[in-house]
């Protein structure tokens, strides 16, 4: 049986530009409401031209990562705004409730907290306590600080270094901001949440800098378990 191959071709200069460009926004380093540099400039930092700078972000804006306002430049658009994954529409579709997406955070991120533990860098350490302060900042002027806190986590999935986990959660981030935001929003009701979510996110950065991926799976574990015991008792469970 005679079998036909294709001819492998490189990846093309515009979907790496794009990759890096959606890296940016997923790390919550580009946030939303951000203007991004202008085309030629990007184009100069990048070391492309600036099609290959103009392709990747008429996809970036066609996905909903960007938009292009007449006359005063290209931003980033909110995760709300961002057009949902197959998979956040199948789960939507599927009516599945807080509680079940905290069952599924629960293995991802118990599991991405004791390998980043063990593989965290520097910049991954900035990018986990940047997310934290700026939560707290957020919090403090009356804010629900989800763009921040959806950081956090994601900075977390980066840290583990492990392409599967970190395609699973960029796969999963529409819907992880829909539910943390949602937590928030019940959460904050009781002020007394708010030290004890800054406390829970502090233990696991200090198992993470501290190389404990013990106490790092445990510390997400505390965390991820104190929110699904909060809406227990909201829903009448306990």
């Amino acid at each position: 049986m005679k079998i036909e191959l294709k001819p492998i071709k490189p990846k093309r200069i515009s979907d790496q530009v794009f990759e890096q460009l959606r890296e940016l926004i997923f790390r919550g380093e580009l946030k939303p409401g951000e203007q991004i540099m202008p085309e030629r400039e990007l184009a100069d930092a990048l070391g492309v031209s600036r099609t290959s700078v103009r392709d990747a972000i008429r996809k970036l804006v066609v996905m909903g990562f960007l938009e292009q306002k007449q006359g005063q430049g290209t931003f980033v658009r909110g995760s709300d705004a961002i057009r949902k994954s197959p998979l956040a529409v199948a789960m939507e579709n599927q009516d599945a409730s807080l509680t079940d997406l905290l069952e599924v955070r629960m293995g991802l991120e118990t599991n991405a907290a004791a390998l980043a533990a063990l593989r965290a860098d520097e910049k991954d350490i900035h990018f986990l306590e940047k997310s934290l302060t700026e939560l707290e900042d957020q919090v403090r002027k009356g804010e629900l600080g989800n763009e921040a806190d959806v950081s956090f986590h994601m900075a977390i999935t980066y840290a583990t270094k492990n392409p599967v986990q970190i395609y699973l959660m960029k796969t999963f981030f529409d819907f992880l901001f829909i539910g943390i935001k949602e937590n928030l929003r019940y959460l904050y009701e009781e002020p007394t949440n708010i030290d004890q979510i800054f406390a829970q996110h502090m233990t696991i950065i200090d198992a993470i800098k501290n190389r404990d991926p013990e106490g790092a799976f445990a510390a997400m574990k505390t965390h991820i378990t104190f929110v699904m015991d909060f809406f227990k008792r909201l829903n009448g469970e306990e």
